[in-house]
């Protein structure tokens, strides 16, 4: 390409380079070979730091916004999103190099994602959300039939299981509770295998972006922490879409049935198949827990200890129904998801008391010793601290309360981190004290009395610090008194306020974090069928045998089948619900428009005018007094949303496409500038009517003052 000599060319020139440095991404790219193209991008581009503000209202995000548009006119590939997502985590975990610019690279992906995103219609914005990323094309085709066939115990990623071929033996055996680990181990060695080897080496085999395979968008935005991306409107509309069932991921109860994001249509779809919306289970789960909590209440209050009556019985088969479904939701939404949920870690407890209560409860009848029996229901009595809250669990659907609950999850952290500098302090004060007072208190009786000190007994402390010693007594316990109480507790008391604050602040985006994990959690599993508890021991018990004599498609079968007849009134009420006036559903894909945004669509026409009039063989600037030759310079390949536009004054001026030729994008400058000029001087005249404002102001406030002064004289 050939370029004349002139300050023009040399700025096209420049133009031309920096479309060079901009990510090569395929629509059919691997999600491998996409995160390698950005990272790539983000490393060279981005290193300063910069603000969240800085990115939206200066020029520093003049790259990200060109990023953008390029890929929206280059590329519709589906991987982009969670590409993005995911180098937001790398990013944010690594510790290398400067953590301001590594905070900044992951900031600018978690724009970047939704700003592409906001520039797709909504439909678009669905698929690119919901899917899932595919294995390596040179994955065995055993791998990707098995996405297809899950069988009911198949986790949220079977995705688990697709890997490079490499590894598929290994990970085959490697336990479920590993997978955030290696999920962490993945994202912090990310970049470290994606630059291209030199030297002729193979890129290793055992590539870490591997790990992501199989999940959503939405899914690693929320183990990646992407809280802005998720707060996005268009990304709230599709979690809501999942909550009220207008859109599923199961169309009909069949044994051919694969699992796949559509829009809900009444007349399309099984009745049975609303089963798994997650607004429905969340009710039905609720419904179950109030009568979980009645039965406890009545075995605690009737407290035989000579038989098992009827309502115990009840309340086993609760326990196991709720295990058996808190199981079931483990392996279906998989240990990211699962564990990020705070009300899981209720559900955890509450089945390891019950389970010591009914071995306790096993063993004392045995025996036939009431002692046994006794602290049996004594550690039923537990249960009490963790199942009124999760009952209450619903409230984390509420603003107000879903922006508590991180709150106190995050002033849990920080007191346990206190705590550990207290611990190291009170155990040193212990030691100390106890060998001092070794003649006049026991260990046991000198740590209870600096406990009650520590929690602001002070007296307890002074009343007994000279029999302690008579000399070193008395300064050590004033020393412990104000170390504890005035410096350990104000220290801890603001750091409490400090991550209180913190989360407080942004109390939308919490909420709207907590939300989408609640939604996410009840709608990703990959089982075709889920019975409601305690309906969920009916496959436990009854079909699960069958698998050592039946094949699991005859297996399937039965279960959709028991699914139907268990689960018949149920559908019922749901069909009821949805009936009502006030539950007239429209269908999904009424609810979700095709229509690309002005902004996408006035590029693409823009690019598509160009694109024309390079093939024509036409200059690129249609305005006769552009100062650019006609015919010296052509484009080669795509042109994006931005480019250098002369006017006749010889300026260079980066403006938006906003017509079909260079003609009205001028006339759109010119008017624009006309338009500036006018608000400029509007604003000029009212600082001027300010200035003289706050002048008469200040001359009447200073005659006043010496009126006032020649008063007092």
């Amino acid at each position: 390409m050939t370029f004349p000599a002139s300050p023009i060319a040399d700025e096209l020139y420049s133009g031309e380079q920096w479309l060079a440095d901009l990510p090569k991404i395929g629509p059919d790219d691997h999600f491998v070979d996409v995160v390698r193209e950005l990272s790539k991008f983000f490393v060279d581009e981005i290193t300063l730091p910069y603000t969240f503000e800085q990115f939206h209202i200066t020029s520093a995000g003049d790259k990200l916004r060109n990023l953008v548009d390029y890929m929206i006119t280059n590329t519709k590939n589906k991987v982009i999103i969670s590409a993005l997502l995911t180098l937001k985590w790398h990013f944010s975990t690594l510790e290398i190099d400067d953590p301001r610019i590594n905070e900044t690279r992951a900031m600018a992906c978690e724009i970047v994602a939704w700003r592409y995103l906001s520039r797709l219609s909504e439909r678009e914005a669905v698929d690119f959300c919901l899917y899932e990323i595919p294995p390596l094309s040179d994955t065995s085709q055993s791998l990707r039939s098995s996405w297809t066939d899950v069988s009911e115990r198949s986790q949220l990623l079977p995705r688990f299981s697709s890997r490079l071929q490499s590894r598929q033996d290994a990970l085959l055996t490697r336990p479920t509770s590993s997978r955030r680990d290696e999920m962490e181990e993945a994202v912090h060695n990310l970049g470290v295998a994606l630059p291209t080897p030199q030297n002729g080496h193979k890129r290793p085999k055992g590539d870490p972006t591997s790990s992501f395979i199989g999940l959503t968008s939405l899914e690693i935005a929320v183990v990646s922490d992407s809280k802005k991306f998720l707060g996005q409107d268009i990304i709230q509309k599709i979690i809501t879409g999942i909550w009220r069932g207008d859109i599923m991921f199961w169309a009909d109860l069949n044994e051919h049935t694969e699992k796949k994001p559509q829009f809900y249509t009444r007349e399309n779809s099984d009745q049975f198949a609303r089963l798994r919306v997650p607004k429905y289970i969340k009710i039905f789960e609720f419904v179950f827990f109030v009568v979980f909590l009645m039965l406890y209440y009545v075995v605690l209050m009737e407290r035989d200890m000579r038989r098992i009556c009827f309502f115990e019985i009840l309340l086993y088969v609760w326990f196991a129904a709720f295990a058996c479904d808190e199981f079931s939701g483990f392996m279906g939404a998989g240990t990211m998801v699962y564990s990020i949920d705070i009300w899981n870690g209720f559900d955890a407890v509450i089945i390891l008391i019950g389970a010591s209560f009914m071995v306790a409860r096993a063993v004392g009848m045995l025996k036939r010793d009431d002692e046994i029996i006794n602290t049996a229901f004594d550690i039923l009595s537990l249960e009490a601290l963790f199942m009124v809250p999760r009952l209450c669990s619903l409230l984390s659907l509420l603003p107000y309360f879903a922006t508590l609950i991180p709150c106190l999850k995050a002033m849990v952290k920080d007191f346990v981190k206190f705590m550990t500098i207290v611990g190291i302090l009170f155990v040193g004060f212990l030691t100390t004290f106890s060998l001092l007072a070794r003649e006049s208190f026991t260990l046991r009786e000198m740590s209870w009395v600096l406990t009650k000190v520590f929690f602001g007994q002070s007296s307890e402390g002074f009343a007994v610090m000279h029999q302690i010693d008579p000399r070193l007594g008395p300064p050590l316990m004033i020393v412990f008194v104000c170390m504890t109480n005035i410096l350990l507790i104000t220290s801890l008391v603001c750091v409490l306020r400090e991550s209180f604050s913190k989360i407080f602040a942004n109390a939308r985006q919490e909420y709207l974090y907590v939300y989408s994990v609640y939604v996410l959690e009840a709608s990703t599993s990959n089982s075709l069928t889920y019975f409601y508890p305690p309906l969920n021991l009916i496959p436990l018990v009854l079909i699960g045998p069958l698998r050592l004599l039946f094949p699991a498609q005859d297996i399937r079968k039965v279960r959709i089948l028991a699914l139907k007849i268990s689960h018949l009134p149920i559908s019922y009420a749901i069909w009821a619900l949805e009936h009502l006036p006030w539950g007239d559903y429209k269908s999904g894909e009424h609810l979700f428009s095709d229509r690309l945004p002005e902004t996408t669509r006035i590029l693409i026409d823009s690019v598509k005018a160009k694109e024309n009039r390079t093939k024509n063989g036409e200059s690129i600037f249609s305005d006769p007094q552009s100062r650019v030759p006609s015919g010296n310079i052509t484009h080669q390949g795509p042109v994006t949303a931005v480019n250098k536009d002369f006017t006749e004054a010889g300026m260079l001026k980066e403006v938006n496409i906003k017509g079909k030729d260079c003609a009205t994008e001028i006339t759109l400058v010119r008017k624009r500038e006309a338009e500036l000029e006018e608000k400029v001087a509007a604003l000029s005249a009212q600082i001027t009517e300010l200035t003289a404002l706050i002048m008469r102001s200040q001359s009447r406030t200073q005659s006043l003052a010496g009126h006032d002064a020649g008063f007092n004289d």
